[in-house]
């Protein structure tokens, strides 16, 4: 089992995502030329896990975006922290991460549908959100003009670390901090449509 168990943690380490436990079974029935059983894989992944539960690895084998990934464990957060800010640009703009929250809640969504609630053309960042793959076109809407939908990729749920949507915060997680300056208008300021 041991010798299964290498194979399977050589691929979690070359895969360039978390790969999948069906794309482990098919690469390895292929190369052994027999069906191995999911269990066995499953066996072989809860040992591998295990082994790296040890305080001696700074990295783990996590479930995450439906598949098996090695991740640095929470203890070293820290200097992975530091090396993320020296790497800021690959980080998501502010209006990258608000067209992708409308996909992400709305979808599957139009263009004109996600520029009705930001308020602002989305072309250029709906565009580089499909260049890093985080969205994907969904099909055609059935409105006028067929326009295209987009909704979140399985490379969104990696990125975020999420394995369902259904993970996502809900409206009622979000609360607002009070005296927030800006919150609200005094009553006798006249607002911009009265004037």
């Amino acid at each position: 089992m041991d010798f299964l168990g290498n194979h399977i943690e050589a691929l979690i380490f070359c895969a360039p995502k978390a790969i999948k436990i069906e794309d482990i079974q098919s690469c390895l029935s292929e190369m052994f030329e027999a069906e191995i059983p999911l269990e066995d894989i499953e066996k072989g992944l809860a040992g591998i896990q295990e082994k790296y539960s040890a305080d001696e690895f700074p990295f783990e084998v996590v479930k995450s975006g439906g598949g098996y990934q090695f991740l640095t464990k929470p203890a070293y957060q820290a200097s992975i922290g530091i090396l993320l800010k020296q790497q800021s640009k690959r980080r998501l703009s502010a209006s990258a991460m608000e067209t992708l929250s409308i996909i992400a809640y709305k979808q599957p969504v139009t263009k004109s549908e996600i520029e009705q609630i930001r308020g602002v053309n989305c072309d250029y960042t709906v565009q580089k959100l499909l260049e890093k793959e985080l969205v994907e076109i969904k099909g055609k809407s059935e409105a006028i003009g067929r326009p295209m939908l987009y909704g979140t990729s399985e490379k969104f749920m990696d990125y975020f670390g999420i394995n369902d949507l259904k993970e996502l915060p809900t409206p009622k997680d979000f609360t607002t901090a009070e005296n927030e300056i800006g919150d609200s208008e005094p009553e006798d300021q006249p607002t911009i449509e009265e004037e």
